[in-house]
């Protein structure tokens, strides 16, 4: 497991983290198709906090996209390096993600995340932050809507409804089983909607959760656990 420290320079303020937030926002493409569902690789990445500790643990997964065997996995640990703020919650865990990412032995291909991308108060969740830092395509898969409204999708899977900040789509409401609650996808970086969409019904051939969340998710538990031994 790679160990990393805040990196120098790194928002220390909401005030900082937002300046930082405007000035990378720009840089997000969202011109770019991305990727072809159920080609090369896909990685999911997710993060496991020990608050009495201090300590946050990032978990890189990647799955051959085809078939979805896991290719190859990589553990970080650090400390946590933002105080807890709403829409400001990428600065808590970038730096131990990239250092996950890094410790790779391949290329990730395209990122899930289990957060938000352009479906944030900010237009700038973890999955854009982190797309416009590595320049990989990017998407986020979250579990629950954040403050953004959306009809109920059809009960069968593959229905979608825009996720909606006002009149501006941010992202799908998607129906990846039927008759279970949906999921919530947004752009990050280098991806189309349509195709982020895409990509999380490949993920999902039997659960709720695309396959690249649910094992990242595993993963970072267990390095979390080792970490206190």
């Amino acid at each position: 497991m790679t160990t990393v420290g805040i990196p120098a320079g790194w928002p220390a303020t909401e005030e900082q983290a937002r300046a930082v937030q405007d000035e990378l926002r720009g840089r997000v493409v969202r011109e770019e198709p991305g990727p072809p569902p159920g080609s090369g690789r896909v990685t999911g990445v997710d993060v496991a906090y020990d608050d009495d500790r201090d300590v946050v643990v990032a978990a890189a997964v990647v799955l051959d996209a085809a078939t979805l065997d896991v290719v190859a996995e990589a553990t970080a640990v650090g400390q946590v390096s933002f105080p807890y703020v709403p829409g400001l919650l990428a600065f808590r865990e970038i730096p131990t993600v990239l250092a996950a990412l890094d410790a790779l032995p391949c290329a990730p291909g395209l990122v899930v995340c289990d957060g938000y991308g352009l479906a944030h108060p900010r237009r700038f969740g973890l999955a854009s932050h982190l797309g416009v830092l590595t320049g990989l395509p990017t998407i986020g898969v979250a579990k629950n809507p954040f403050t953004f409204s959306y009809d109920d999708p059809g009960a069968r899977r593959g229905s979608a409804s825009p996720l909606l900040a006002g009149d501006e789509e941010v992202g799908r409401a998607l129906r990846t089983r039927d008759g279970t609650k949906p999921v919530f996808v947004s752009v990050g970086h280098r991806v189309s909607l349509d195709t982020a969409c895409a990509h999380t019904l490949a993920l999902t051939p039997e659960y709720r959760l695309p396959e690249s969340t649910r094992r990242a998710d595993s993963l970072c538990r267990r390095a979390l656990k080792e970490t206190a031994s």
